[in-house]
């Protein structure tokens, strides 16, 4: 029980549910059950193809339901190849033993910028302080049970003070960056996307220039080029960058298995 993926499963499970009954948001149970579906049925596969030994769900299960919360479509086909790709990318695109993408967010990116029936909805979780404030707290609790709260406290410093900087040289109302962090899918990108500790680098000082780079390339992407989901791609675009980081800052690799003190 002391396994901090059990904690993030709680967490995913208690956003969708105040998305679904609190936001009234409209989810497709059909399309939900298929990303859970098919992301187990992967992870199955997977492991039965690399020859391991005993079948890991929690994992599967963490990429299925970060899907149900950001990537919405209605055809159950493209639901169940974002689960494939992303268990998929897990197991097979991989350097020194860890794998170089967060599962959830290269399926996100893969279909929402290849496929026209799947897309992301950056304001769906809106800005209601009181969902920003659960989303906060649920994600902190996850963090720190993973052992990556620096990433993630070191991206939100990066981007709120990049946003804050834009607002002051452009002589905007500071309530306009206010507004811009209160947002639900902020949130859940920095406690439940980037601080996956397995992708992420080693050593803290590497996690920290990982998130000042995605902090910056996302505020570029957002107002520079004016793409919705800069983060999101952000994220995918530097994923790779990891493992140099790894060689050029090494730090001891993240073990599920460790318990924290």
């Amino acid at each position: 029980m002391n396994d901090p993926r059990h904690y993030q499963i709680a967490v995913l499970v208690s956003l969708l549910a105040c998305g679904w009954f609190g936001l009234e948001l409209p989810l497709n149970g059909w399309v939900m059950a298929t990303y859970i579906g098919s992301s187990l049925a992967m992870q199955w596969v997977c492991t039965r193809a690399v020859g391991l030994r005993q079948f890991e769900p929690r994992s599967a299960l963490i990429s299925s339901l970060s899907l149900c919360l950001l990537l919405r479509t209605e055809s159950l086909w493209l639901a169940a190849a974002g689960g494939i790709i992303g268990v998929a990318g897990k197991f097979f695109l991989r350097v020194n033993g860890k794998h170089v993408f967060n599962p959830s967010n290269l399926a996100v990116t893969v279909l929402s910028l290849g496929a026209e029936g799947a897309w992301l909805s950056p304001g769906q979780w809106g800005s209601a302080v009181w969902f920003a404030g659960l989303a906060a707290f649920l994600g902190i609790l996850t963090a720190a049970r993973s052992r990556r709260m620096d990433i993630t406290l070191g991206f939100l410093g990066f981007y709120i003070g990049g946003l804050y900087a834009r607002a002051l040289w452009l002589g905007d109302p500071l309530s306009i960056p206010l507004h811009q962090m209160r947002s639900g899918t902020l949130l859940i990108f920095a406690f439940l996307m980037i601080s996956d500790p397995k992708p992420t680098p080693d050593a803290r000082l590497g996690r920290l220039l990982f998130a000042a780079s995605v902090a910056l390339l996302g505020l570029y992407l957002r107002f520079g080029l004016y793409v919705n989901n800069g983060l999101i791609y952000a994220l995918a675009a530097l994923s790779p960058l990891s493992p140099l980081i790894d060689r050029l800052l090494p730090g001891k690799p993240f073990d599920w298995r460790d318990r924290p003190s």
